[in-house]
């Protein structure tokens, strides 16, 4: 009987397979990270058309009551103040809007359409690998 001798395909000296283990675990990490992200951003794509949404017909609906009120309260006031309402007025709105601008960046100071999870796994990762 002939003995066999082993074929280099057969068997994988240790840094090659130690690179192929490597890839394997990097390629396996790089999926579960792609995954993770995948399913915040479809979270956060939720949140957003959900905020857009209700920002739009808010919107809609403010901008009506706005002028409906302001139409009365112009009408009412006229004979006492005159061109005097519609700078009252248009302060008024004006303090409204700066309200509303500084309470929208203190809505996107405060994260609330970032991926804090996959962002913390990057993260770890990043100190991992360095």
């Amino acid at each position: 009987m002939e003995q066999q001798t082993p074929r280099p395909s057969d068997f994988r000296p240790g840094l090659v397979s130690g690179a192929v283990n490597l890839a394997k675990n990097m390629f396996g990490l790089l999926m579960s990270r792609i995954e993770l992200a995948a399913l915040e951003l479809a979270e956060v794509r939720a949140n957003a058309l959900k905020l857009v949404a209700l920002f739009v017909l808010g919107a809609i609906v403010a901008l009506f009551a706005i002028g409906y009120w302001s139409a009365l309260i112009v009408y009412l006031s006229w004979p006492a103040l005159g061109w005097k309402i519609l700078l009252i007025l248009a302060i008024i709105f004006t303090a409204i809007a700066v309200g509303i601008l500084l309470y929208v960046q203190s809505l996107l100071r405060e994260g609330k359409l970032s991926m804090p999870a996959t962002m913390a796994e990057l993260r770890n990762d990043h100190d991992a690998l360095l």
